[in-house]
């Protein structure tokens, strides 16, 4: 058989394509997947999920830490698309049981998410092993570094300690990936425990501070008719807030 230059480009483009089509496949079977519950599927909309688990290259194989999980809409689909051979850790505390507990109990219940086991850590008590997960995520949560309310044992995050203990506990050129709700530009970090929100740049700073380098940005969750002065919890807004979605690694 006689091969030409285009001939080559042209099968290699061809298979290139496949490959990114299997890949999409992977994140919209695990959306689809028949195990998931009502409730999570209203979010699907709003959240784009597969999108977004896409954007932070997440992969069949790995191990995931999934901070601040809350009741689990993650954690499941990061379980179904790590599959088998990888595994998923749900990090929770106290205060986030108090709101999520009765969701996060039927999670994982009757061994539903084999692959998964719930971390139990306050704040600014995380304690990982070196160089164990492929990729952390944290979804809608890092704004809670800046929240404060002892009364329902929810103290104030060390942030610069949270994001060293992160970056001690992922391997070498691993993915940390943010999903947040945008405050205005120039936003003070104040605004992580009053509207629950957080200006995109200011956390670039500050995972950049830690080790971590900026990989890409996405505007897959962007709403720029949101209203930054209000609460993401006001009625009007609530799950269609404006969002970034940040991917960095973990050099070496």
């Amino acid at each position: 058989m006689k091969f030409t230059i285009a001939s080559v480009l042209a099968t290699l483009f061809f298979l290139s394509g496949n490959i990114a089509a299997a890949s999409d496949d992977m994140y919209r079977d695990a959306v689809n997947n028949p195990q998931r519950n009502a409730a999570d599927i209203a979010r699907d909309a709003a959240r784009k999920p597969a999108e977004v688990m896409a954007f932070f290259g997440i992969e069949a194989g790995m191990d995931v830490l999934d901070m601040y999980a809350g009741g689990g809409y993650y954690t499941e689909l990061l379980a179904i698309v790590v599959g088998t051979e990888g595994s998923v850790t749900a990090q929770s505390n106290a205060a986030t049981l108090q709101f999520s507990g009765d969701e996060s109990a039927a999670r994982y219940s009757d061994d539903r998410l084999p692959n998964t086991r719930v971390l139990m850590a306050e704040n600014n008590k995380l304690q990982l092993e070196a160089n164990s997960y492929d990729a952390v995520t944290m979804i809608l949560a890092y704004h809670d570094i800046y929240f404060d309310d002892e009364s329902i044992g929810w103290p104030l995050i060390d942030g610069p300690a949270l994001l060293a203990e992160l970056h001690k506990g992922m391997k070498a050129g691993a993915v940390l990936g943010i999903v947040d709700h945008n405050a205005a530009p120039g936003s003070p970090a104040e605004t992580g425990g009053t509207t629950h929100r957080i200006d995109m740049e200011l956390v670039i700073r500050e995972v950049e501070a830690a080790g971590f380098v900026l990989d890409a940005r996405s505007d897959i969750l962007r709403n720029h008719s949101d209203d930054y002065d209000k609460s993401v919890f006001d009625p009007e807004i609530r799950g269609k807030s404006d969002r970034f979605v940040l991917r960095f690694r973990k050099p070496g």
